[in-house]
């Protein structure tokens, strides 16, 4: 998200110099008035820091009119005339709400490790999630193969596959469990006997945490009881929410950034600003806030296949 705020505050400023404030603690911060006034030395050596100078955080409250009616008239006393949301579904619906109840000019910028953001072929964060989950897969394949052993690997992702199915199609799992396609127990205890008849001693299930962070552990526990197969649980949890950004997050949030500021500019209000077939695009705002992205089943299938 770093690299997104630099782009917005070094793009508003060269347009036209206007005054750019960041909000720091995201909406709880915005009805706290908690602004700080972003110049562009002060976006210096933040593209290369994970996570968000601005801070971030759940804002419950949000989800009554009468706080976005109190967070919109902040705004109009700071004389802020446009606002650059960084985030996932739930803050484009709470941008969406206080652009139709109030006027309030959004810019929406998408920012979610689980790339389920309807729009956008990918999201900031979620290249930096796959390449940390990767890079532990590969070291615990290291022990899965020296110690012949079936691993479970659980990844983020509560209702989105995305993470899971890109993980396991560069790591190569020989199963990707997520929540749009539930794979049968007794299909996944088929494909590790049928390696095992072949001389394949090890394996690697990569499983999306789904409603239930660490239910990598109940499906252990069923390979145990239904298979006799004795599995090894692996829960990689918010660590693949932190880390230096890849160069692909820092360029592609950099884009995004940019557009917000430029469709501000333009007079636009409740888009988001994605890519599609490597362009940057604007698309409704509503739309990414409620409308479901379909899990890509290509890359699933072919991680199912070369497995």
């Amino acid at each position: 998200m770093n690299a997104a705020v630099r782009a917005v505050v070094r793009t508003a400023l060269h347009h036209q110099d206007l005054a750019v404030f960041g909000i720091i603690g995201g909406y709880a911060g915005l009805l706290e008035s908690n602004l700080q006034r972003l110049e562009s030395r002060a976006m210096a050596n933040i593209l290369q820091r994970g996570g968000t100078v601005l801070k971030t955080g759940r804002c419950l409250e949000f989800h009554r009119p009468e706080v976005r009616a109190q967070a919109a008239q902040n705004l109009r006393n700071l004389g802020i005339g446009g606002l650059v949301v960084i985030g996932g579904n739930g803050s484009f619906m709470g941008a969406h709400l206080l652009a139709q109840e109030h006027n309030i000019s959004v810019v929406g910028v998408p920012g979610t490790i689980d790339n389920d953001i309807y729009g956008t072929d990918q999201t900031i964060g979620s290249d930096t999630a796959v390449n940390t989950a990767l890079d532990a897969i590969d070291r615990i394949r290291d022990t899965a193969t020296s110690h012949d052993r079936l691993f479970i690997v659980e990844v983020m992702g509560r209702n989105s596959g995305f993470l899971a199915s890109a993980v396991g199609l560069a790591g190569g799992a020989e199963e990707i469990l997520v929540p749009e396609s539930p794979v049968p127990l007794e299909k996944v205890v088929q494909k590790i006997q049928a390696s095992a008849s072949k001389g394949k001693r090890s394996s690697i299930l990569i499983a999306a945490e789904g409603q239930k962070p660490g239910r990598a552990y109940d499906l252990a526990e069923q390979l145990r009881k239904r298979a006799g197969l004795d599995a090894k649980v692996c829960i990689l949890g918010h660590q693949q929410r932190g880390g230096s950004p890849s160069a692909s997050d820092r360029i592609l949030a950099s884009r995004l950034g940019h557009g917000a500021v430029e469709a501000l500019m333009q007079g636009k209000t409740q888009v988001m600003i994605g890519v599609q077939g490597g362009k940057v695009v604007q698309v409704s705002l509503a739309d990414a806030a409620t409308k479901s992205k379909p899990l890509d089943r290509e890359s699933w299938l072919l991680a199912s296949t070369l497995a």
